[in-house]
């Protein structure tokens, strides 16, 4: 067996690590080196790209320590019973790749994860090695994101949050019993139970922050980017009611910063009770835009829910103009008068915007030309909005006003 070099082997584990859509970075600074320069920063712009909340483009070098897997998941391209190349680093591999990647300025972080191998203690120890050598070892203060196994020992998870700026266990599936038929071997109860641990030293470690007695005393840090989570969509049978109806129970449950829609992938010798074709990304998508309506637009679940078919969010439109046109009693709004969780509900309208029209009608009274200067999406908004030079008369009550904004359908190709 030919012995595999180490670019041979990132190319195998940074291709596994792409089905894991928890990769981002926010709420978290750069950390001090006790007096020391250290490597890295979370500051800044930057093989693995992606977006915090506030739009910054952060890149983090994304590997799985391992692809091999003790478990059977039927939905992983990884599980035990799959044939597909596997590849392991060392701890002293992800370490090197991740500081000669840094220096090169390529990177501003690492996003470390891992199939199971041994145990999940095993595993999770040597996640943990790879932090603590970077940390430790080399000083090194960029970004890192670990993968934490629900199934390891508490103390694993804790040594990892107090190394890494984010932590994240993934709950996979949106029901329980879909989780139990395709992966008896995890556990619904263990991934909430590591979640719950998770959140309360997270708690702390901010209570800490503000409540200190001895104003010189150094508080202590766990995962001050908090803690994510990934579920699959598509594998099951799970609508996006059901889906968001999750979401809502972890953001409130275990304070999780974010929840990431990852698309399943069908792969080659999957069971037969996995969908044969992947479910389309524009419903991920909505899923998304979903959720930001729910954490940062006023929006209750039952509200998206009334905007649904069957638990199914409208694919052709986005989840804010589906709520609008089933409640246009509540429209026109007057951009010079409502107040701004009114405004959050116009379509086309995001919160920035809104902001910037509050503190811009502080000044005058705005006009449909001051909401063009603000936003590129303004006619969009127009059936929805009223301002001192414009009303949107009958067009609100336009019975094709959907087709306005939904795409064209896509004509069919004969075969001749």
């Amino acid at each position: 067996m030919t012995k595999r070099t180490l670019i041979d082997k990132l190319a195998i584990l940074a291709d596994a690590a792409k089905y894991d859509a928890s990769c981002a970075s926010s709420g978290t600074k750069t950390k001090s080196s006790l007096g020391k320069e250290g490597l890295g920063s979370t500051e800044g712009m930057g093989i693995c790209h992606a977006y915090a909340p506030d739009g910054r483009c952060i890149s983090l070098l994304k590997v799985l320590l391992t692809n091999f897997c003790i478990f059977d998941c039927r939905y992983c391209v990884n599980r035990v019973s799959s044939n597909v190349e596997r590849a392991r680093f060392s701890v002293d591999e992800v370490v090197r790749l991740t500081l000669d990647f840094y220096k090169r300025n390529y990177i501003e972080g690492l996003f470390l994860s891992s199939g199971i191998i041994r145990s999940p203690d095993y595993t999770m120890e040597q996640l943990v090695e790879v932090a603590r050598v970077l940390r430790e070892e080399h000083h090194f203060r960029g970004y890192i994101h670990l993968k934490s196994i629900p199934e390891a020992d508490p103390l694993l998870i804790q040594r990892a949050g107090e190394l890494a700026d984010r932590v994240s266990v993934n709950v996979e599936l949106p029901k329980e019993s879909s989780l139990a038929h395709f992966a008896p071997e995890k556990s619904q109860p263990d991934i909430r139970k590591a979640m719950a641990g998770l959140k309360l030293r997270i708690d702390d470690a901010k209570d800490a922050q503000t409540s200190r007695i001895l104003t010189k005393a150094k508080a202590p840090v766990f995962a001050p980017g908090g803690q994510s989570t990934q579920m699959i969509i598509g594998a099951d049978a799970s609508t996006d009611s059901d889906i968001l109806t999750t979401s809502t129970d972890l953001y409130s449950g275990y304070g999780l910063r974010r929840v990431y829609y990852s698309a399943f992938s069908p792969m080659q010798d999957a069971s037969l009770d996995l969908p044969p074709i992947r479910p389309p990304l524009m419903r991920e998508h909505r899923l998304y835009q979903a959720d930001w309506l729910l954490r940062f637009y006023g929006f209750e679940k039952s509200e998206i829910d009334a905007a649904t078919t069957d638990g199914m969010l409208d694919l052709d439109i986005d989840p804010k103009l589906a709520w609008a046109l089933r409640h246009r009693e509540s429209f026109p709004v007057d951009l010079n008068r409502a107040p701004r969780h009114l405004l959050l509900r116009i379509p086309g309208l995001g919160a920035k915007t809104v902001d910037r029209l509050i503190e811009a009608r502080r000044m005058t009274a705005l006009r449909l030309s001051d909401l063009a200067k603000l936003t590129n999406t303004a006619r969009k908004a127009m059936p929805f909005i009223q301002t001192a030079d414009y009303q949107p008369g009958g067009l609100l009550d336009t019975a094709n006003l959907r087709a306005r904004f939904a795409p064209p359908p896509e004509q069919l190709a004969l075969a001749l």
